[in-house]
């Protein structure tokens, strides 16, 4: 079967067809490209150990133990796209042919992982769970629930080893004079540069990734997406600070998480599998913005666990400057909540009038 890098959406495995077939391009038969890296399961067997190592996480339905819950149990295909998104949009039963092209000897030897349905039996193993994933036995709402109302400082419920690992993973650099931006409500006079950094220590106010009177710097991927995050009004003055990275900078990217390969080198396949749900929870919490009604309460798990990452030192260094993360208030923008405000510096100003607002809702009753 002949198929190429851009049936994948999986970067690692799209790198690795464009390396071993570098000397055959053309017009792929099943998505079309007209000059991809051509893969020809007939003579190349290089991606069959990354798949078939993937697929020995699964069990048939037949095999799980009677514990396992049914409903949690799908198709093979069906998971690979859902949970890994591995594959680009192309026909279910192509996906099926290059599985069984790909896999061939482990197809002859176990046909009910590809025909019928299937399950990962350690995400319902309470053992296993115990050392692999990052909340242990417990899902976010437990980790919530004690964070907020039992155990503030101290809590037992994360793997912290599980959590620098993945933080290992999705490392971003900034270089210096990157430009960030960050919005006050002013007047329409504005305020002066003096007054666009953060608060000094002490006086800050809780936010997802500082507690109350812990200094953090919270700036913008661009001016259209700070000004939805500052929540302005209609006719509000706006003060718009330009902040300019002033070294090199390592983040943790939280909107990379969606994106890690199950294929990256470093990282076990069966323990991917069970914490990516509690990755990407994390990446939603970091985004969700605060309701009038909601609490400040609601910030403390997301504030616990990047303290965490804010304390990960490798010989007597930090090793990360702060946390990326997703804009819910403007999808597309991204927000950085930096560490030490230092550095950055904000060298311009500009005073932006709220002239109108657009309204998007749904009916929840």
């Amino acid at each position: 079967m002949i198929f190429c890098e851009y049936c994948f959406n999986d970067k690692e495995i799209a790198s690795i067809i464009g390396a071993v077939s570098a000397s055959n391009t053309g017009e792929c038969p099943i998505c079309h490209h007209k000059d991809g890296h051509l893969y020809d399961t007939g003579t190349q067997n290089d991606l069959t150990p990354y798949f078939e190592e993937l697929l020995n996480i699964y069990t048939p339905s037949s095999m799980l133990p009677d514990t396992y819950p049914k409903a949690e149990t799908r198709s093979l295909i069906d998971d690979l796209k859902g949970r890994w998104n591995i594959f680009a949009n192309i026909p279910r039963t192509q996906i099926y042919e290059i599985l069984k092209s790909v896999c061939g000897e482990l197809y002859v030897s176990v046909p009910e992982l590809f025909d019928g349905t299937v399950g990962i039996p350690e995400l319902y193993d309470s053992i296993y769970l115990q050392d692999h994933a990052l909340l242990k036995n417990n899902d976010w709402d437990a980790f919530v629930v004690e964070i907020k109302t039992q155990n503030r400082y101290h809590s037992k419920l994360i793997n912290f080893g599980i959590l620098e690992k993945y933080c290992s993973f999705i490392r971003k650099t900034y270089k210096a004079g990157n430009l960030f931006y960050r919005a006050r409500i002013s007047e329409q006079s504005g305020y002066p540069i003096s007054e666009m950094s953060a608060p000094p220590a002490g006086k800050s106010s809780e936010g997802r990734a500082n507690a109350r009177g812990i200094t953090c710097l919270y700036v913008a991927s661009d001016i259209d997406t700070t000004l939805h995050e500052v929540r302005a009004g209609v006719f509000d003055f706006v003060s718009v600070g330009t902040f300019r990275l002033k070294q090199d900078i390592t983040v943790v990217d939280l909107r990379a998480i969606t994106e890690i390969s199950p294929f990256v080198e470093g990282l076990e396949y069966l323990d991917h599998a069970i914490n990516k749900q509690y990755l990407e929870k994390l990446n939603t919490e970091m985004s969700k913005s605060l309701r009038r009604s909601d609490s400040t309460l609601d910030y403390v798990p997301t504030q616990y666990i990047v303290d965490f990452i804010k304390s990960i030192e490798h010989n007597d260094m930090r090793e990360y400057d702060g946390i990326e993360y997703n804009s819910t208030t403007n999808p597309g923008g991204y927000n950085l909540a930096i560490f030490n405000p230092d550095l950055f510096e904000c060298i311009a100003v500009n005073v932006y009038d709220i002239e109108k607002l657009q309204y998007t809702s749904k009916k929840v009753l």
